[in-house]
């Protein structure tokens, strides 16, 4: 697998249905962008993160050339913290150990940089299922803002995890 910038041109049509749900899509995007996903909504998306936070689409590119992954990144140089956003992986590519790959690769792209202490996400602490994965990696609970997301008639509690240069240099020999 190798990580490449994302191409609207030429990836959106494969990403486009990977959230197949609004509820899901809520818990991807926290309603950041349209459900369902529009090409323009996204573009014009993207343009504001990388205008605000530097904010950089990628995605996972498989062996055979298949685009099975898609993640934004960031880097503060005040926290010298990366920050991690809309990770998602190709349905049918779940449960076979992709997003680990695409996380790791995404972490050593990270780290490369000396000044990275840090890299952090956001999940909604009642997606337990992807929290507990991103616990696996090397992730630590940082922090809970209760009642941060309202969808419907549910209010979730995001989480903020972090996963710091050392944690990471020490477990992602068990990633290969």
């Amino acid at each position: 697998m190798k990580i490449r910038l994302f191409d609207i041109d030429t990836d959106f049509d494969t990403i486009k249905d990977w959230v197949a749900d609004g509820r899901t899509h809520a818990m991807w995007s926290a309603n950041r962008m349209v459900y369902p996903l529009d090409r323009t909504n996204l573009q014009q998306v993207l343009a504001e993160m990388l205008d605000k936070f530097e904010d950089k689409p990628f995605v996972a590119v498989a062996d055979d050339g298949s685009v099975v992954g898609f993640y934004c990144y960031s880097f503060n140089n005040d926290s010298k913290e990366g920050m991690l956003k809309f990770i998602v992986v190709d349905p049918q590519y779940r449960g076979k150990g992709i997003a680990e790959e695409m996380i790791r690769l995404a972490l050593t792209d990270a780290f490369d940089n000396p000044d990275t202490d840090e890299v952090q996400l956001n999940v909604f602490s009642e997606n337990v299922r992807v929290k507990k994965f991103y616990e696996k990696i090397g992730f630590k609970e940082r922090r809970i803002v209760e009642n941060a997301f309202a969808y419907k008639d549910e209010s979730w509690n995001r989480c903020n995890m972090v996963i710091s240069s050392k944690i990471f240099n020490l477990k992602h020999v068990s990633f290969k």
